[in-house]
């Protein structure tokens, strides 16, 4: 059975909506900063710590893409972005979800990316397992 984990942007968050250009160029900027870390180590970190290759398909075209794994180690995530109704206010999110084919290798990539866009967004993120981790400035 696949697993969403859901990143929601409230009242008090970076951003109130999000397209999917805007989510490709914060995947974008992780990648350049793994990449400046592995420059200042010596070291292709990059390529561990994002080893994936942003995909499209016709039929997803401006609803979700996904990150095609480049080790054997990982295989897919998918990457969607929404919005519901939520008292009287409508409210956008991320939704990333794991196929049935990934592998713990994409789930744990997945929360790091999770928690990367999150904390970048200042938004609220319900991760795989249900549990909530709050980024946003709360009163």
């Amino acid at each position: 059975m696949a697993q969403s984990a859901y990143i929601y942007l409230v009242d008090g968050s970076a951003a109130s909506t999000l397209t999917l250009d805007e989510l490709k160029e914060h995947l974008g900027r992780y990648r350049e900063q793994t990449a400046l870390t592995g420059r200042q180590l010596g070291w292709d970190y990059a390529a561990s710590a994002f080893p994936y290759s942003v995909e499209t398909k016709p039929e997803g075209q401006g609803k979700w893409f996904y990150l095609k794994g480049t080790n054997p180690l990982y295989k897919y995530i998918l990457f969607g972005v929404g919005s519901k109704q939520s008292e009287d206010k409508e409210q956008s999110y991320i939704q990333i979800t794991l196929p049935d084919d990934a592998t713990h290798g994409d789930k744990s990539k997945g929360n790091e990316l999770c928690k990367y866009l999150a904390k970048h967004l200042k938004a609220e993120l319900r991760l795989f397992n249900g549990r909530t981790m709050y980024f946003n400035p709360r009163k």
